[in-house]
């Protein structure tokens, strides 16, 4: 026959009111998460496969609270919450059943992250297609969800544009050469190509030229 133990205590913990210890026959026992313990109660009589199962359900729970916790921090691809949940040593099964919750939940999907990560690119710090691309294969993410990604993107000439226009503002006062080297060398650090950089400093060595002569005649007048 199997041996049952009685549920004497349900005691919320006081460093986490989320938890709650759990006392058998009169001596603590176990902690349980409050949504896995919801359904416990003083008198329930546990086997000790019963216990073992709880403790299961209780140890993915804390992991996909983690999860959520990680999530409320920034959006993560898949490869990315899993590595950060076997950081926190949770185990693959463990890891594998949230990301199933997760996946039901549509709270994390590839394609949407792909999307949103280039779109925040375009937005804030541009840098080239190519550059992008290289950040969310870095990230776990499959091939076809970059495809689709980076074809959201504005093409590289216009963000090369973008990235430039806020940096060559700090060049004022050098010559030519030195506003090249600063300006092509900030841009490729983006990821653009000479192809790219090359006309975008021209245009704004020529944007430069033509404001300081504009001031110039001001001056004058």
């Amino acid at each position: 026959m199997m041996t049952e133990k009685t549920i004497t205590a349900i005691r919320v913990q006081k460093r986490n009111p989320e938890r709650v210890n759990i006392d058998l026959d009169g001596d603590f026992a176990f902690g349980l998460s409050r949504i896995t313990a919801a359904w416990l109660k003083i008198g329930d009589r546990l086997t000790q496969e019963r216990i073992d199962a709880l403790q299961r359900e209780d140890a993915i729970e804390v992991a996909y609270q983690r999860a959520l916790l990680l999530l409320g921090y920034r959006a993560r691809s898949e490869q990315e919450l899993r590595r950060k949940l076997i950081e926190k040593n949770f185990s693959t099964e463990q890891v594998d059943q949230v990301v199933r919750k997760l996946k039901q939940a549509n709270l994390i999907h590839d394609g949407s992250f792909a999307r949103a990560w280039v779109e925040n690119r375009n937005n804030s710090h541009p840098r080239s297609q190519r550059l992008m691309r290289y950040e969310l294969q870095r990230k776990g993410v499959a091939e076809e969800d970059i495809q689709r990604a980076i074809k959201t993107s504005a093409p590289d000439q216009e963000l090369a544009l973008r990235a430039a226009e806020n940096y060559y503002r700090r060049l004022t006062g050098y010559d030519f050469k030195v506003f090249r080297n600063r300006l092509s060398g900030f841009l490729a650090r983006r990821g653009f190509s000479y192809e790219v950089i090359a006309p975008v400093v021209a245009a704004l060595w020529g944007q430069r030229s033509a404001n300081n002569n504009t001031d110039e005649e001001n001056e004058e007048e």
